[in-house]
């Protein structure tokens, strides 16, 4: 297995250093995906990437979302002759120190993807924690099963192989809805998921690129097109839920 890490980045320059640094002791090339970032920001990356020469930067002409960001990181990745990647956000939230944990059983499961089930802590608002829960239950719904414990963590490894041919012949979610739908399709396509609980965070000066109103559409016309997507789906999906209970 060779692994990278991919950080999209839009606006993050007070946290992205952190992270950046953190994956570099765990031993990680560092992938930075910059979404079309703002000035101040534009120019801590150019600092990151030209100090270590294990740290990439991959720079968007302008902001197209985060799906967009990590979609352009994976297929760099893959490009770049990685079998796996490892997705972070760059603003702080995740706990790196599980990366050790997180990559130990992606070369146990090559063939599976790791993602991330958070575990809060007090910082967390509490409307985004309960707000996650109609995510999970379409997300249940749409792969009959509990396959996936939580869809919305950004924090995963995927095996390349898979992941790239996807996102080539499938047009998925560019914002805030890639991390779920990806993940819904990748079930579909029959890879198996590891779980993993991971501490989640929600610093107080921490940066959220969540648009209330024009995100939460975008999920739920996404939702609704994996529904309709999964009714064809339907018999296999059943089948492979009853063998898998036998």
């Amino acid at each position: 297995m060779k692994c990278c890490a991919v950080v999209p980045v839009y606006n993050h320059e007070h946290a992205v250093g952190a992270v950046v640094a953190a994956l570099r002791a765990h031993g990680l090339p560092v992938l930075m995906v910059d979404d079309g970032s703002r000035a101040e920001c534009a120019a801590v990356l150019d600092r990151l990437a030209a100090a270590d020469a294990g740290v990439t930067l991959l720079r968007r002409a302008q902001n197209g979302g985060k799906g967009a960001a990590v979609s352009d990181g994976l297929c760099a990745a893959l490009a770049a002759g990685y079998t796996h990647a490892l997705q972070i956000d760059a603003d702080g939230q995740h706990d790196t120190a599980d990366v050790p944990r997180f990559l130990a059983a992606a070369t146990a499961t090559p063939d599976r993807a790791i993602i991330g089930c958070p575990v809060y802590d007090a910082s967390v608002p509490k409307g985004r924690l309960y707000g996650r829960y109609a995510t999970h239950v379409w997300v249940w719904i749409n792969t009959l099963s509990f396959r996936i414990a939580d869809s919305m963590c950004g924090f995963r490894v995927y095996p390349l192989d898979v992941v790239v041919p996807l996102l080539r012949r499938t047009r998925i979610g560019r914002r805030m809805d890639f991390d779920v739908e990806v993940l819904v399709r990748l079930d579909w396509a029959g890879l198996r998921i590891c779980n993993l609980p991971t501490q989640v965070r929600y610093p107080e000066d921490g940066v959220s690129h969540f648009r209330p109103l024009a995100d939460n559409l975008a999920i739920s016309w996404m939702h609704t097109r994996l529904f309709f997507g999964m009714l064809p789906r339907l018999p296999r999906l059943l089948l492979r839920h009853f063998r898998s209970a036998a």
